[in-house]
């Protein structure tokens, strides 16, 4: 099987291009625009195979988007390219409406004129996955989960252009009976993930002895999934999944913000003592609030547990560790992004701004 994955440079697209590589005989087609956000180190051990490819285009080049069709001739394309950072989305809507909405036409349209000169076979065998997020479900109170049957209610400019996404892909399945599958997933973490998220900017800002900046009062809540479970989740859902369906990707791990950032602080304590006989949670710095912060996410995965046989692998605690072990032996990837692209100032104050308390 060839797979064409687009957005492969990012966090999750890396995680899941190198899961491929390492895990399954499939052919690799990595389109990426390479963004801010991308990380070609991620991929450093892939270049040079026989099975691998990088194709860098825009998915809103509908002209580059045939080229690499009519080239590769892909059986399968899994979707991962967007812009995906909450905080952004709040200063910047337009290049999320631009990169997942028209992004996701673009790309649709590419893979439709595509997909109707398959022929037998290959026409049958052809799947299009979609991967998209939890926060198009919107909040949830203090119980609950999201099923695959909770409707949409996106809060932010991120999570409505995911919404949008996912309406189109749905919508080209049922007018246009493209063969499209449908995954929903809880907040990653892991290698490699850019330093603009919480676990991340977390680990380095503790690392440097900076602020560790916590919105409100840490209290919401989010369903964490390590990335390597997340990669093959996704590879038995384009595998074993039913068209048309939708798959929810949970890690079954919700922790309050607070209690995440208490539990890196604790492991930076055993491995990397401050001076004095100062703790890293001295570092905790309780700031106002993101506008519109959702309050809890948490995922049902019983559809993909009872019809897949998926489960995650990696305990949040245990998967936890790992990741600050990695971000820790890793300075020579993240220390150029702090200096030359994200030094960790806050992002999504909106048009008032806000304050520190």
């Amino acid at each position: 099987m060839k797979v064409l994955v687009t957005g492969g440079a990012g966090f999750i697209g890396s995680a899941y291009c190198r899961y491929l590589m390492a895990e399954t005989d499939a052919e690799i087609v990595n389109l990426d625009k390479l963004t801010y956000a991308s990380s070609p180190e991620a991929l450093a051990g892939l270049e040079g195979e026989g099975r691998y490819a990088f194709e860098r285009a825009d998915i809103c080049d509908a002209e580059a988007l045939g080229r690499v069709f009519a080239e590769h001739r892909p059986d399968a394309v899994v979707h991962l390219a967007a812009e995906t950072h909450v905080d952004r989305s709040i200063d910047s809507a337009a290049d999320f409406v631009q990169a997942n909405i028209v992004g996701t036409f673009t790309l649709l349209e590419a893979v439709r004129r595509y997909w109707s000169t398959l022929d037998g076979d290959r026409r049958e065998a052809f799947r299009f996955h979609h991967v998209s997020t939890d926060e198009v479900f919107g909040a949830l109170g203090e119980s609950g989960r999201f099923t695959e049957a909770t409707p949409y209610a996106p809060t932010s400019p991120y999570s409505a252009s995911k919404a949008s996404a996912d309406h189109l892909v749905r919508a080209w399945h049922h007018t246009y009976g493209l063969p499209v599958l449908v995954s929903n997933c809880s907040n990653n973490y892991g290698p490699f993930q850019f330093p603009e998220k919480l676990i991340p900017l977390t680990i380095l800002n503790a690392l440097e002895e900076r602020p560790l900046p916590v919105y409100g009062r840490g209290l919401n809540v989010r369903d964490w999934l390590h990335v390597e479970d997340h990669a093959r989740a996704l590879w038995l859902i384009l595998r074993t999944g039913r068209v048309g369906r939708t798959y929810n990707v949970g890690g079954g791990a919700e922790r309050a913000n607070i209690d995440v950032v208490r539990m890196i602080c604790s492991a930076l304590d055993e491995r990397r003592p401050r001076g004095g006989g100062r703790r890293h949670a001295d570092l905790i710095a309780f700031v106002d609030d993101r506008p519109g912060h959702d309050f809890r996410y948490a995922i049902d995965p019983t559809r993909i547990r009872e019809e897949l046989g998926w489960r995650p692998r990696t305990s949040f605690e245990e998967g936890l560790a790992m990741t600050v072990d990695w971000y820790m032996s890793n300075e020579a990837w993240w220390r150029p992004l702090r200096e030359r692209v994200y030094d960790g100032q806050r992002l999504g104050l909106g048009a008032g701004g806000a304050r520190g308390r």
